[in-house]
């Protein structure tokens, strides 16, 4: 069966619903950032960022990646810059089905400023700047994003979802 792969800014979803999904569908559920931690020796994301810059940091995303094999049975969670760097749209467009989850910028505010920890680099809580930070990002992002093989708004209940996806999982 066809892995998924869920694309989409940060505080999109993608690790909450992801995990959803997996239940419902008997996937098993993988964060890739979890997943560099892991490959950085339990080093956190912003430190990462700090002591290396983003540059290797989406390096090391890339490797981590391309560890994914396709017909798996995942749902994986992509970091949010992910599908944007190293060809790794076409990575996850070849390895599985993705799926974008559209949350508008407002949206992400409300959620990051809702979210106990601060543990996205590029986007700080108590930056007075953030919502123009956040509708920057989603801009740049955006094309990238929408090369996913479906488009739905992160407020979609995962029942939902997985009533939609379920004839593409079986080709």
């Amino acid at each position: 069966m066809k892995n998924i792969f869920l694309v989409g800014m940060p505080s999109s979803g993608k690790s909450t619903l992801g995990k959803r999904l997996a239940r419902q569908l008997g996937y098993r559920f993988v964060d890739t950032d979890k997943l560099v931690i892991q490959q950085e020796g339990g080093r956190s994301i912003n430190d990462i960022f700090r002591t290396d810059g983003e540059t290797y940091f989406r390096e090391v995303e890339n490797r981590v990646l391309r560890t994914i094999q396709p017909d798996s049975r995942l749902v994986v969670a992509t970091g949010g810059g992910m599908p944007c760097f190293h060809d790794n749209m076409a990575y996850i467009k070849t390895a599985g089905f993705s799926i974008f989850l559209d949350v508008s910028p407002e949206q992400l505010l409300e959620r990051m400023q809702r979210h106990s920890q601060d543990d996205r680099p590029l986007f700080k809580r108590q930056d007075p700047t953030l919502l123009e930070n956040l509708r920057q990002k989603y801009t740049d992002r955006r094309n990238f994003y929408l090369q996913a093989d479906l488009t739905v708004s992160g407020e979609t209940a995962v029942e939902e979802l997985g009533r939609q996806i379920e004839p593409y999982l079986q080709s």
